[in-house]
C-alpha cells in the first residue's frame, strides 16, 4: 500500500505525526490508523482524537477516500486544477489524490494538519523525496527574491542547523553562493542527522519553481536524495508506528457525496 502520515501541530507550534494512511494500488481500498506520535501530541500538546476516527487505537478502513483527506485536494472540476497540477510537477491529467497529497501536503487555512509522504528506502540503502521548501515567508526579502531566480535541477546545499528556536534541530538548504532559503519539512529531520552522521551522501537540487501568483509555501519544489546507512530505516521511530491493534476494526460506510469538514 501506499502510504501517506497525517501531522497535528499544537498551539505550541511543535508538530507531531499522529496518524497513517494507506492506500492500495486500485485506490478501492483505504485504511487509516493512529501511530505512537498521537500519544505523544496528547501529553504534550493536549490533541484530541478526530471526530471521524474517535478511537486512537482503532483501525479504520473504507471503500473511499476519507473526507479528511480528499478535502485536501483541489476539486478536478475547477478550471485552474491544471495549472495546480503543474505546480506540484504533475501530469495535467493526473487525478489520485494519493500522489497529489503527497506532494502538497494538503495544507488548509482553516486547521493546523498537514500531510506527507512516507519514505521509502531502496535496496541500495537510498532514499528520495520531493517537497516544497518550507520557512520562506519567515525568510529575508534578499532571500525570497534569490528563490525566483533559481532554476531547475540548480543544485542546494544541505546543512544542519542544531539549535533552531521553534524545531531544535533543522535541515538548512542554502543555494551554492551561500543564500540561505528556508528548510527542509520536519519530518525528514531524524533521518537526513541518521544519515549524515554515518554517510555524507546527502544532495538536493531544484526541480521547480512557481510564479509569483504561487502562494509562498508552493513557491520551490526541491528533490532530496541520498544514501541511509545499513540497518536504519525511514521513518522507523515510535512516532510513525502503528496504535492499532490488528484484531480491532471499523469499516467505514461509503462516502456521501457532499464534502464534509472536519
Amino acid at each position: 500500500m501506499k502510504s501517506l502520515f497525517l501531522a497535528w501541530q499544537a498551539p505550541s507550534r511543535l508538530w507531531f505525526p499522529i496518524g497513517r494512511l494507506g492506500a492500495d494500488r486500485e485506490r478501492t481500498h483505504y485504511v487509516f490508523e493512529y501511530t505512537g506520535g498521537a500519544l505523544r501530541a496528547r501529553k504534550q500538546g493536549g490533541f484530541a482524537p478526530l471526530t471521524a476516527f474517535p478511537d486512537l487505537h482503532e483501525r479504520y478502513e473504507s471503500a473511499e477516500l476519507f473526507p479528511l483527506f480528499k478535502n485536501r485536494v483541489l476539486d478536478p472540476a475547477r478550471k485552474d486544477f491544471a495549472d495546480y497540477l503543474r505546480s506540484l510537477d504533475l501530469d495535467p491529467s493526473n487525478r489520485d489524490p494519493i500522489e497529489i497529497l503527497a506532494i502538497s501536503g494538503g495544507e488548509r487555512h482553516t486547521d493546523n494538519f498537514e500531510v506527507f509522504p512516507q519514505i521509502e528506502k531502496t535496496a541500495d540503502n537510498r532514499i528520495t523525496c520531493r517537497f516544497f521548501l518550507h520557512g520562506l515567508r519567515h525568510v529575508s526579502e534578499s532571500a525570497q527574491r534569490r528563490s525566483l531566480l533559481l532554476a531547475a535541477s540548480e543544485p542546494l546545499q544541505v546543512s544542519v542547523e542544531l539549535n533552531n528556536p521553534a524545531t531544535g534541530p533543522a535541515i538548512q538548504l542554502t543555494t551554492r553562493d551561500y543564500e540561505f532559503l528556508g528548510w527542509a519539512p520536519r519530518y525528514l529531520v531524524f533521518d537526513i542527522l541518521h544519515a549524515v552522521a554515518k554517510s555524507p551522501e546527502i544532495s538536493a537540487h531544484v526541480v521547480r519553481v512557481n510564479e509569483v501568483g504561487v502562494p509562498l509555501n508552493r513557491r520551490v519544489l526541491i528533490e532530496l536524495s541520498g544514501r541511509l546507512p545499513v540497518g536504519i530505516e525511514p521513518m522507523s521511530g515510535p512516532d510513525f508506528q502503528p496504535l492499532t491493534d490488528k484484531a480491532s476494526r471499523h469499516h467505514m460506510p461509503r462516502a456521501p457525496k457532499t464534502r464534509t469538514r472536519h
